[in-house]
């Protein structure tokens, strides 16, 4: 998209597609807005994929086998992998976001309205590369646990819009296409959004609980990510690791369930029922664990207050029972260094100017605690986000603000540890690490 990181966007719709990510500049937080939908654009062109494979080439099977596949990723704002997809494989960036259902990438348009990016996905390369007709199941209005704005296009293709407000878009045609790890091993044919028209060059890897992401498409057991610690110097992201499969430094993890859910909370308004939903307890701050009910971490009858943990989020944000509680510690601590009448991005009124180092030695750690003991703790050095312009911000913002009712767990919480999800056995686990050394 024309903007260079991407923003958490939260849809909170009965039964609907969970989230899409996208980001904001590089001074801005990553923000949680509703998702709505755009009918489709008659601008589109219909010589779009008139040179594409319409139908699915016949190509010798390959091999499937149980998936032990290691990469890397960049780390700035957003965890943005490469994979390799069709066949031959073209390598594609994807911002990795366990918030989201629908994958997408950005593919070359024949007869684009600006330049495409060089990246982008030629679908008349790969002889793997089939689109969905309008004929198709999922281009229905309603498919369970798969709502998705879609229409026919003039080629009789079907076609998804997606808005979101902050003014950044996604649209293009829903297609079939693998991702080809090696001569060896590559997934089934995978539903994708194919996007012709996007104000962004990198895709989404949707790793969600939904029946078409990703990670469910392709039937991974477990996948696991170690965000490193991030660069305060602007263009220089980090480098984490990322497995599909068996992670082997997994003996050293701490492992918490995911909440269940019965059918009748699944069609409350404001759940989230494909989030990695997890029994968080409570919030420390140096040597104080504050005073907020364990019920401000789960979700309440209208579905509101459930606690998840998000790559695709760069800050953690709660619902106002427990930012209040830690804005009121930080106040205690670090009151008279506050950044006065400074509120940012509208979300967050913890800033400071001043030595970030000070600050954090006043704050002290801080700690997200879960069931079974299990804690993920921010370090006194890592409390703070530079923001910009000498600002810095205590990286929890108010989720309330954005008519988003729910905590979320942030990727900027989650730098050097392993976080794993293990699908199989519907849980999450965390482990210490020096996440830019780790293999």
């Amino acid at each position: 998209m024309a903007l260079c990181t991407f923003t958490l966007f939260l849809f909170f719709s009965l039964l609907s597609l969970s989230t899409q990510e996208t980001q904001h500049n590089t001074s801005s937080l990553s923000f949680s807005f509703p998702l709505r939908s755009l009918p489709r654009s008659p601008n589109t062109s219909p010589s779009f994929y008139s040179s594409f494979v319409s139908q699915t080439k016949q190509n010798p099977p390959i091999k499937t086998l149980p998936y032990n596949y290691r990469s890397t990723f960049k780390y700035s704002m957003a965890l943005i992998v490469s994979l390799p997809i069709g066949t031959p494989p073209q390598t594609q960036q994807m911002v990795l976001d366990t918030g989201s259902q629908l994958s997408w990438i950005q593919c070359h348009n024949k007869t684009p309205k600006k330049p495409p990016p060089t990246t982008a996905f030629d679908p008349s390369l790969s002889s793997s590369f089939s689109v969905l007709p309008c004929t198709h199941p999922l281009c229905k209005p309603r498919i369970p646990d798969f709502t998705l704005s879609t229409s026919c296009d003039q080629n009789r293709l079907c076609h998804y819009s997606y808005f979101y407000a902050d003014g950044t878009y996604a649209e293009g045609s829903l297609v079939s296409e693998k991702f080809t790890f090696s001569s060896s091993q590559s997934t089934p044919p995978l539903i994708l959004g194919c996007a012709q028209d996007a104000s962004d060059d990198k895709g989404i890897l949707g790793m969600n609980l939904g029946r078409r992401s990703f990670a469910s498409q392709a039937k991974i057991s477990k996948f696991s990510y170690c965000v490193p610690t991030r660069q305060t110097r602007p263009g220089l992201p980090s480098t984490g690791s990322f497995y599909l499969g068996e992670n082997p430094n997994s003996g050293g993890f701490q492992y918490i369930s995911l909440l269940t859910f019965t059918q009748s909370q699944t069609r409350s308004p404001n759940l989230d029922p494909f989030a990695y939903t997890v029994p968080m307890q409570g919030i420390r701050i140096g040597n104080t664990r504050l005073n907020i009910p364990v019920s401000a971490f789960r979700p309440d009858p209208s579905g509101s207050g459930q606690t998840m943990i998000d790559s695709g989020s760069e800050f953690t944000y709660l619902v106002d029972a427990a930012y209040n509680k830690v804005r009121e510690e930080i106040v205690r601590l670090a009151g008279p260094k506050l950044k006065k009448n400074y509120v940012y991005g509208g979300i967050s009124d913890m800033c400071f100017d001043g030595s970030a180092m000070e600050i954090g030695r006043l704050i002290g750690n801080m700690v997200f605690e879960f069931e079974k003991g299990v804690e993920i703790v921010i370090d006194k050095e890592r409390v703070l986000a530079d923001v910009g312009g000498g600002v810095h911000c205590v990286g929890i913002g108010r989720s309330e603000m954005l008519n988003a009712a729910s905590n979320i767990v942030g990727n900027f919480h989650q730098q050097n540890l392993w976080v794993e999800f293990d699908l199989a056995n519907r849980r999450v686990g965390l482990g210490k690490a020096d996440c830019s050394r780790s293999a």
